[in-house]
């Protein structure tokens, strides 16, 4: 995720090259680093900076803010999943600017869906450096922090559960007779394509109601559907994800 950033902060002009440093531990992927950003400075210890991006596991983010140089602290985002503004205040020491990102994976191609959130010292501007930045690698929406557990579970898990569901649909299809390559390129552009849709002003009520003709074999695999308990199901997927959101950030920061 942190090169996925990285890439689009770059593209999207957000950052200029010369003015990003990234810092890396190990070296092999201070190698890969230095070939895939060759105007940037790969670092094995921070150093002083105007702003810094937390792009570290949940479980690591303490330690990289005690490893900072007091000059970094001037404006922080972190994008670990589970730490609340109030525990990155904390452990920064002061009355230091904080913002929470939940970025997701599509972050990788430049489609991502970020949420935002800012800490109790954080001005309009700082703020909205924020969404310049993650705007480069997708959308961008400002929330309540109450709401971020529910976020997380949603948009921050949301496409694991999208790839479950073509994988089921493609076990589905190969079930019905056909080849795993010819099941997964119907899948996969099939989804595509219905995301694509729903990009547009009908809502996904609209959209169903359209494709599935009374009758028909679209009302039929629904029906089916339901009778499992498809939506039951998603709702305690999201459910379970939140509940499991909160469990880590009381996990990390006991308050």
């Amino acid at each position: 995720m942190g090169q996925a950033l990285a890439r689009g902060f770059l593209s999207s002009g957000a950052v200029e090259p010369g003015s990003m440093a990234i810092v890396e531990v190990s070296e092999s992927a201070k190698d890969e680093l230095s070939r895939l950003f060759p105007q940037s400075r790969i670092l094995s210890a921070p150093e002083p900076a105007s702003s810094t991006i937390l792009a570290v596991k949940p479980g690591d983010v303490e330690a990289s803010i005690s490893q900072l140089p007091d000059e970094s602290k001037q404006r922080v985002l972190s994008i670990a999943a589970g730490v609340s503004t109030a525990a990155l205040e904390v452990w920064l020491g002061g009355k230091v600017p904080v913002i929470r990102a939940m970025p997701n994976t599509p972050a990788m191609l430049g489609v991502g869906m970020t949420a935002l959130c800012s800490g109790r010292f954080c001005a309009d501007s700082d703020l909205e450096w924020a969404e310049r930045l993650m705007s480069g690698v997708g959308k961008v929406v400002v929330v309540k922090e109450a709401l971020f557990d529910a976020v997380t579970a949603v948009s921050g898990s949301g496409p694991a559960y999208v790839f479950l569901v073509a994988e089921a649909m493609i076990d589905a299809a190969i079930s019905e007779g056909l080849s795993l390559d010819l099941a997964s390129q119907l899948v996969t552009q099939t989804i595509y394509g219905s995301a694509s849709m729903l990009i547009g002003n009908e809502s996904p009520t609209e959209l169903r109601h359209d494709v599935t003709s009374p009758g028909g074999t679209t009302a039929k695999g629904i029906s089916a559907l339901e009778e499992q308990a498809f939506r039951a199901a998603f709702v305690q997927a999201i459910s379970a994800a939140s509940k499991r959101s909160k469990e880590i950030a009381a996990e990390l920061f006991k308050h």
